[in-house]
């Protein structure tokens, strides 16, 4: 599970940057006609310090002072003197080891201006500053504004002389704009997605209780509520209470992601596709591997255990819940990857915080549903088949399924940075190779360190091996150029087919003609006259992948698309940088500045600020003229997106 926590580590570290830990406001005293007082207070949470501008002994070099500069000084302005701070708490930091000096819970600095031209209407500057906690540190910078006529800043182009090539918006002049808005009628598909992924929750819930984590504590617990309650009904009501608690301690570990979900829509979309997190997700991945296949032992530290169970000992409902606690903490090292798997994949989806809550309850579900089921029925317990070697075969199975999908993340940095190292051939490659192996041991031909005497091949062992090698054959066409390579079952999983080691008459899904930037492909659909199927897609996006497999290689649906509209693809996780002059800075509506520096961040820009969506796959019909043909599409069935293509179609010839 450490990839669960190092993924959960930076998904807290990014919230709490979200949450600031310090607020800046502005206002303005005026001294006469042309003097001016720039008053800026700081709002500190409580625990963390903002340090001084000035440190004793020249100290600052061990941190970042706090540094203010303006706009059009000696051009509009004149600062009279230096900024003024109030009083700072000087002593001992723990963090740095040395005296320093920092404000904390507020600060107040004002800053002296002359007007050098009368007719200035703002002042406009900037705080580069660093805050600390007991843990960790920041480094922020913030806008500030000042109104001298009581007038609404405006924020220009430069900030202390330095042209920042900012564009103002990157809106386009979108008609009928009130279809964004409108709610398919048909939300099948997004709640047949959530379904899916709380049944496979429960899936990997039932394969964790089969571990040797989890297993032989089911019997024991199961006695000891029916055996120690003092009656029957008690019994079952604390085993239940106990099932309960179980639930809710794994629905609890998606509560963070909820809250960054709410902080900036692309969030999670950025983390999911964050280059060096799926390289970190990797290594985890195969670390866990081995420790599957008996290498080595992966335990939480023994002492939470140790506490948790002392703590159970205090009865009662308290009891219970640490009881349950318990239980989460000693068979981490099998549910560890299980969930870890959990969370990668629904960062990767829209909504990611709640298709990772539905999985957690699905997960929570399966893995406390024998103690209550079995606390009902007691006598049910003498049918557990016994603990043995069957256990560690399990386990090491999930190793091999492990290793699997650890290729996955490096594919999806392989994809986004365009390294080119793991094209789709050589991805299912590797698959086949794990597979091979993992048909190998079920047949008994390898072995590893924690199984038991070689036994006789049993019935179902020799089915399940079986059912791999079927698995083998269907992967070996995927090596091959040919339309038997599209591998439809596992779109998704490996890279798309035109990102491949053979030439490729285009680098579009399915060969279809496509452009890959707005600009270019809307001067295409305006010279030939065409409506716009604009495709907000994503490399790392696997339902994107879904839907170009598996919908638009359906014939009817291939030649709508190849014959009447233009493609417009745009990946939001796209970390090529673009070129210098190309590179750009956003103002957002509250008069942040954002950079744009990758194609991903232009792209995935320009969907939020036109149709208020982080959203993939998401699709537009729209005319060359920015009319929209209907609403938008998301995941959806063959059927469905064939009716919208067609409906899109009859609109756009009713306009022209």
């Amino acid at each position: 599970m450490r990839n669960l926590l190092i993924g959960f580590i930076l998904l807290l570290t990014t919230f709490l940057q979200a949450q600031e830990p310090v607020k800046w406001s502005t206002s303005v005293e005026k001294i006469s006609e042309t003097e001016y007082n720039l008053i800026i207070n700081a709002e500190i949470i409580e625990h963390w310090h903002l340090y001084a501008q000035n440190q004793p002994l020249g100290e600052e070099a061990a941190i970042i002072p706090t540094e203010f500069t303006f706009q059009n000084v000696g051009k509009d302005i004149e600062l009279v003197g230096g900024i003024e701070e109030g009083e700072p708490v000087t002593e001992f930091d723990k963090i740095f080891e040395m005296e320093l000096a920092y404000f904390a819970n507020s600060a107040t600095f004002k800053q002296r201006i002359r007007l050098i031209n009368p007719e200035t209407p703002s002042v406009i500057g900037l705080v580069q500053y660093q805050a600390c906690d007991d843990e960790r540190c920041i480094f922020r910078d913030a806008d500030l504004g000042f109104s001298l006529d009581g007038n609404k800043v405006s924020f220009n182009k430069e900030v202390d002389g330095q042209s920042i090539n900012l564009i103002e918006n990157l809106e386009l002049p979108i008609k009928n704009k009130d279809l964004l808005n409108y709610e398919q009628g048909d939300s099948s598909g997004q709640e047949k997605d959530l379904t899916s992924l709380f049944i496979l929750g429960f899936l990997g819930g039932l394969i964790a209780l089969l571990t040797p984590c989890v297993f032989p504590m089911i019997p024991l617990t199961v006695s000891f509520f029916t055996k120690q309650s003092g009656n029957k009904r008690k019994g079952i009501s604390n085993a239940v209470l106990y099932g309960v608690f179980i639930i809710g301690i794994y629905m609890a570990l998606s509560i963070p992601f909820h809250f960054l979900d709410s902080i900036a829509p692309e969030i999670l979309n950025n983390i999911s596709t964050n280059v060096w997190l799926n390289v970190i997700f990797f290594v985890i991945f195969i670390f866990f591997a081995f420790s599957f296949f008996g290498f080595y032992e992966l335990t939480l530290p023994s002492s939470w255990g140790n506490k948790m169970d002392s703590a159970s000992g205090s009865g009662g409902i308290v009891g219970i819940f640490f009881m349950a606690l318990t239980l989460a903490i000693v068979s981490f090292s099998c549910t560890g990857p299980i969930l870890g798997s959990l969370l990668a994949g629904s960062l990767s989806n829209d909504g990611g915080a709640t298709q990772l809550t539905v999985g957690m309850t699905g997960f929570g579900v399966a893995l406390a549903l024998p103690f209550a089921l079995f606390a009902l029925f007691p006598n049910m317990l003498k049918s557990l088949p016994k603990s043995g070697g069957w256990m560690n075969t399990t386990k090491v199975i999930l190793g091999f399924l492990e290793l699997a999908l650890a290729f996955k993340f490096l594919s999806n940095a392989d994809m986004v940075e365009h390294w080119g190292i793991l094209k789709r051939e050589v991805f299912i490659g590797i698959w086949i190779v794990i597979f091979v192996a993992m048909a190998l041991y079920v047949f008994g031909l390898i072995r590893f360190p924690h199984d038991g005497p070689k036994k006789k091949l049993s019935f179902y062992r020799a089915i399940f091996g079986i059912a791999i090698v079927c698995f083998i054959i269907y992967l070996v066409p995927g090596l091959q150029k040919s339309k038997e390579s599209n591998l439809k079952m596992l779109s998704g999983f490996p890279p798309p087919v035109f990102y491949s080691i053979y030439p490729q008459e285009s680098n579009c899904p399915l060969g279809l003609t496509c452009f890959k930037d707005f600009e270019e492909g809307l001067a295409y659909a305006q010279e030939h006259n065409k409506p716009i199927l604009l495709d907000f897609t994503g490399w790392a996006c696997v339902n994107c992948r879904k839907i170009e497999e598996n919908v638009w290689s359906e014939p009817e649906i291939f030649s709508l698309l190849n014959e009447n509209y233009v493609l417009i693809s745009l990946y939001v996780d796209d970390r090529k940088n673009l070129s210098e002059d190309e590179q750009f800075n956003f103002k957002t509506e509250n008069g942040r500045v954002k950079e744009i520096k990758t194609i991903g961040d232009k792209w995935a820009t320009f969907q939020t600020i036109n149709f208020r969506t982080a959203s993939q796959p998401y699709y537009i019909l729209m005319s060359p003229s920015f009319e929209l043909l209907n609403p938008p599409q998301q995941y959806t069935d063959a059927v469905t997106y064939y009716e919208w293509l067609k409906s899109g179609l009859e609109n756009y010839k009713e306009i022209k």
